[in-house]
């Protein structure tokens, strides 16, 4: 789907009430990031949402990542199905596998594909079949900072290992003036903020550091945060809470929750120009991904080392996970249409607007058809 076309459906979205019947639970502090922002047009999608005998309530966990966009996407969800109540609770993509292995969710979100013992694990609930990942959103993963004085600053992938690895600790570092000859940093400390919680977010922001610095950063990654030092916060809200508090703070997160007055990294991959997170630059990179998946799974495996010119590295994709076969009877019409509209032309098309990118249209024509043969 061409990126203008969206841009102009994304323009035309206005703002809806969310029905009293709609609970969204946040994670950690206030998960609001863009959603002043992502107001959909649920009068123009709701010819396309084909409700089918969904009704019930839905309930699903996971990625924070993806919150902003989940909430978007339920407003004009529910407008259309009156009769489904969808919560989504983002606790963090680890914990949303483990509610989902526990059949405790009817789908969840994760920014990791599943680990082969979670494919195992899934089993048990998915009778009959097993866990799949069906890549619905992608977005960049901003290195957000509050340097009073600094509104733009560009870094390199070793100076951000160094810096969340405790081995650059002031804002005037040698290596940081290089990169920033006409900044004026300030004699300050670094106060590099990570997620405390196991997150996706971190899983995707340390395969890029392995891969494009991998002299600097030793750590094996995953979801649980394994250098030392710094501070630790809760979900993407709360990073980015612990950013905006700080004056020298640096933390990594979504486009979406890097917001009010929150500068965010140009990042210098060796192309012509530095790249900031954008949507625009997480399609580009998105693009080029492979599907590793087998059978009905579609998993990717991004390059995080790209040099493309305007492709922005720092960048993960959101699944959401359910069972190929063997998905509840009572939530399995609710599931289906809630995953089909999210797949559809509408729904990927509201992602531009709110600090996310679409997936890209030879991938998104996959998770159509899984999604139709879900059972």
């Amino acid at each position: 789907m061409k990126l203008q076309r969206m841009n102009r459906r994304a323009l035309s979205l206005g703002a809806l009430a969310v029905s009293g019947a709609l609970a969204l639970t946040a994670c950690g502090s206030d998960d609001t990031g863009s959603s002043s922002g992502s107001s959909s047009s649920a009068t123009a999608a709701a010819g396309s949402i084909k409700c089918d005998d969904a009704k019930g309530q839905l309930l699903a966990d996971g990625s924070s990542a993806q919150k902003n966009a989940i909430d978007a996407w339920v407003k004009n969800f529910t407008q259309a199905c009156s009769g489904v109540q969808v919560n989504y609770k983002g606790s963090g993509s680890g914990a949303g596998v483990t509610a989902f292995t526990q059949g405790q969710v009817a789908f969840a979100g994760s920014d990791s594909a599943l680990k082969p013992e979670d494919v195992t694990a899934s089993k048990a609930v998915c009778s009959g079949g097993q866990g799949i990942d069906l890549p619905m959103v992608a977005g960049p993963i901003a290195v957000a900072f509050n340097v009073s004085g600094v509104d733009d600053l560009t870094l390199d992938a070793a100076t951000i290992a160094k810096i969340f690895d405790g081995k650059i600790t002031n804002w005037n570092d040698a290596a940081i003036a290089k990169l920033n000859p006409d900044a004026k940093l300030p004699d300050l400390k670094i106060q590099p903020y990570h997620r405390s919680d196991e997150s996706g977010t971190t899983d995707n922001f340390t395969k890029y550091l392995i891969a494009a610095t991998p002299d600097n950063w030793k750590y094996e990654g995953g979801k649980a945060w394994q250098a030392k030092g710094g501070q630790a916060a809760a979900g993407s809200s709360g990073v980015a809470q612990g950013v905006k508090q700080t004056n020298g703070a640096i933390g990594y997160m979504e486009l979406s929750y890097a917001k009010d007055g929150l500068g965010t990294v140009a990042v210098d991959t060796g192309a012509s120009a530095p790249v900031k997170a954008s949507s625009d630059g997480a399609t580009k990179a998105v693009a080029a991904a492979q599907v590793v998946g087998t059978g009905s799974d579609l998993s990717l495996k991004l390059d995080y080392n790209t040099k493309a010119e305007g492709a922005y590295p720092l960048t993960l994709v959101t699944y959401e996970i359910a069972c190929d076969k063997g998905n509840k009877a009572a939530t399995l019409p609710a599931t289906k249409a809630f995953l089909r509209y999210i797949a559809s032309e509408d729904g990927q098309g509201i992602l531009s607007g709110i600090d996310y990118a679409p997936i890209p249209d030879a991938i998104i024509s996959k998770v159509r058809t899984t999604i139709e043969g879900l059972s």
